[in-house]
């Protein structure tokens, strides 16, 4: 089997995201391949995303719904944890820039650690949240297992929805 086969085995049978510089170590060769390789996977039609804890393969099965939100960046945890707690996974936040567009940054956070690690990075590092370039309105990809677990994401997550 070749490098590229191998990784996509490896991302298939993994459930959390796999660091490049882990495959780099495990085949002997340089992140800078490891990218290559991954770039080639997604031209031939793979989905494999890059998190800040490393790749991971989107196998589908799954519920995703685009949410419009508006709430202010103290209000940040309890939306992530609200979502999270109802069976939810974060994919990712959406804003519109004035000048650059659509701006997404990518947050996958699906677990109550997941959730305070990704606050505590936002806060250390001193970084305002995207939803401040946009008064506090932003998008975030859900996804959930069933439609039923997204009915309840749903229902739970009504205080924060943009309200038109």
């Amino acid at each position: 089997m070749n490098r590229k086969a191998e990784i996509l085995d490896l991302l298939k049978r993994t459930k959390a995201p796999v660091k490049g510089k882990e495959l780099a170590e495990r085949f002997g060769v340089s992140r800078q391949v490891i990218v290559s390789d991954i770039a080639q996977l997604r031209e031939d039609g793979n989905k494999i995303f890059s998190t800040r804890d490393g790749y991971i393969l989107d196998t589908g099965g799954r519920v995703r719904r685009t949410i419009a939100f508006q709430h202010s960046s103290e209000e940040i945890y309890d939306e992530l944890r609200t979502i999270v707690e109802a069976g939810g996974k974060v994919i990712d936040v959406i804003v519109e820039h004035p000048v650059y567009g659509e701006l997404i940054g990518r947050i996958d956070v699906s677990t109550l650690d997941d959730v305070e690690k990704f606050v505590s990075l936002l806060i250390s590092s001193n970084t305002k949240p995207l939803l401040e370039i946009s008064n506090g309105i932003h998008l975030h990809t859900i996804e959930a297992s069933d439609e039923t677990t997204m009915d309840r994401i749903l229902n739970v997550i009504e205080r924060y929805r943009l309200r038109r």
